[in-house]
């Protein structure tokens, strides 16, 4: 939301660690509890990360990119695609959204950290390690071959007797405590920690999703983090919650694993629609269409995200009735997702509209993600959702809603505060050919991926028959194309750090009105020597 700011003196700064006073060296990384250092921290790793799932994307497309490919053995194909998916959701999109959130929500609310630091630091050192562990696995027997969704019975001892899926679960549930952890610290800083005049109906969007997200994460992680253990149970004490052969039950895994997995969906969404939510009104010189409404849109959101799970299980043949109600909740959650899509597009008409690269990748993402929702209205749909669930269909709708568009909101936010973060301005015609080139090359890549699932083409497969070679071909060119894309990303930013061009404090003008624009660039280890007062 937009607010006028005054730095006067109406309050004090709390105390604040002298030991942390700011450090050039390794140590001053690795003992830091500074939430800015902290955000970078998330950041790089995450890109690392992003590098290794987006190698394994590449190896992916390039056995399918003909049929009777051999570039890889199926079982190679199953621990790709599971590494890959674990790796892009919980050590790459989860991890840069909390990156951003750790650097600018303390910022954004006029507080001096988070609410715990040291939790903060401990949160954020859980990532590295659950990293680890999930790639240790390659050198411990054998990568997880069962898919990142984890299904019953393929990670019973019986059906994947590598280490690989013990390593995984361990991963995830070291990746989940942090998330936990986070989302405490993330709702105390919020709640406890905002600058006087700063009311909940003053905040800033971002922070507004962040808050929303914090919950879903308090209400949805346990649940997964119980199953992962009951998982662990299984497999090392026989336990056999999980194996029918066994008194057990495949369908309890799911039921689990998606009453986490659909509140995951906006997870990783509603910190985008807050990144998106301050990007539009700063190039559109317009305030954000309906405030009121998009941050309730966002509760409602959160709400209903734990009524629609069993969407994601159509084809287990849970009943008519149960259908039904699964397929109507997934249709209302449309609802308040289109009050975003409707209020972004409003702030923007009429706006005396700059767009820079940051706008640009904003304007992608509201694009990418319209074509995701669009195609999960039509999945909601119980009959439909039989045929083609299990095809690439649902492939190329993930992408488009939890992967490419999420990506896209993380670059726009990278280049909207990229100024603030390093102090350096990019370079505005690399920014641009990033965007045109990843633009391009994701939509070439995932789009043609409909036409597959409408013509029976199986998702998991590591070998097609020759029909669906043509579209196959496309699809792989997109990989390449969008991989060439983050080589380009990179180089800008390397070129940004070699060209040294300073950036303004407020490099956005008049229409960027949170509180890290009144702070220099990049802000100082005491960012508020006192607090400001928003009016």
């Amino acid at each position: 939301m937009t607010t006028a700011i005054s730095p006067g003196a109406e309050a004090e700064a709390p105390p604040h660690d002298e030991a942390q006073q700011e450090g050039r060296g390794i140590y001053a990384w690795i003992a830091t509890v500074d939430h800015k250092k902290i955000g970078i921290l998330y950041l790089l790793t995450s890109l690392v990360f992003f590098a290794i799932g987006g190698c394994e994307a590449l190896v992916m497309r390039l056995q399918l990119a003909r049929p009777n490919a051999t570039l890889v053995s199926p079982d190679t194909f199953n621990q790709l695609f599971t590494m890959h998916g674990t790796t892009m959701i919980f050590l790459v999109v989860m991890p840069t959204l909390s990156g951003f959130a750790n650097y600018f929500v303390p910022l954004m609310i006029g507080a001096r950290d988070m609410a715990f630091p040291r939790l903060n630091a401990l949160s954020y050192w859980l990532f590295p390690c659950g990293g680890f562990l999930l790639h240790f696995s390659l050198v411990a027997g054998g990568a997880p071959n069962a898919g990142w969704f984890g299904y019953a019975p393929l990670t019973e001892m019986g059906f994947s007797s590598t280490q690989g899926t013990d390593y995984w679960a361990l991963a995830i549930l070291v990746l989940g405590v942090g998330s936990v952890a986070t989302s405490i610290n993330m709702i105390a800083t919020i709640a406890t920690l905002r600058v006087p005049g700063l009311t909940m109906k003053r905040l800033p969007l971002f922070v507004w999703m962040m808050l929303i997200t914090s919950v879903l994460i308090l209400l949805a992680l346990p649940v997964l983090n119980a199953a992962l253990v009951m998982l662990l149970i299984d497999r090392q004490l026989q336990a056999h919650f999980f194996l029918p052969s066994s008194g057990g039950n495949a369908l309890v895994w799911q039921h689990f694993f998606w009453t986490f997995g659909h509140p995951e969906v906006y997870i990783m969404a509603l910190p985008a629609f807050g990144m998106i939510s301050e990007i539009i009104p700063v190039f559109s010189k317009k305030p954000i269409f309906g405030y009121e409404f998009v941050a309730a849109s966002g509760v409602a959101i959160g709400i209903l995200s734990f009524g629609v799970w069993a969407h994601h299980m159509f084809a287990s043949g849970l009943g008519h009735t149960v259908d039904l109600v699964f397929a109507g909740g997934s249709m209302l959650i449309a609802v308040p997702t289109g009050v975003k899509i409707f209020s972004w597009i409003a702030t923007m008409w009429g706006g005396s509209i700059r767009l820079e690269v940051p706008m640009l990748w904003a304007i992608g993402f509201i694009f990418l993600f319209t074509v995701g929702g669009v195609t999960g209205v039509v999945l909601a749909n119980a009959g439909v959702d039989r045929v083609l669930q299990e095809t690439y269909y649902v492939i190329a709708h993930f992408h488009y809603v939890m992967g490419v568009a999420a990506v896209f909101a993380i670059f726009a936010g990278w280049y909207y505060w990229f100024p603030k973060m390093s102090g350096y301005m990019y370079n505005e015609t690399i920014g641009k050919l990033h965007f045109w080139v990843m633009f391009i090359g994701v939509n070439i890549l995932f789009f043609p991926q409909h036409f597959l699932g409408l013509q029976g083409m199986m998702r998991r497969s590591v070998d097609y028959p020759d029909a669906f070679a043509g579209w196959n071909v496309v699809s792989s060119v997109g990989a390449y194309i969008s991989g060439f894309g983050v080589l380009i990303f990179i180089y800008g930013v390397i070129d940004a750090f070699v060209r040294k061009q300073q950036a303004a404090d407020n490099p956005w003008g008049v229409g960027a009105t949170t509180l890290e624009w009144t702070l220099p660039s990049p802000p100082p280890f005491h960012q508020f020597e006192v607090l400001p007062r928003v009016q």
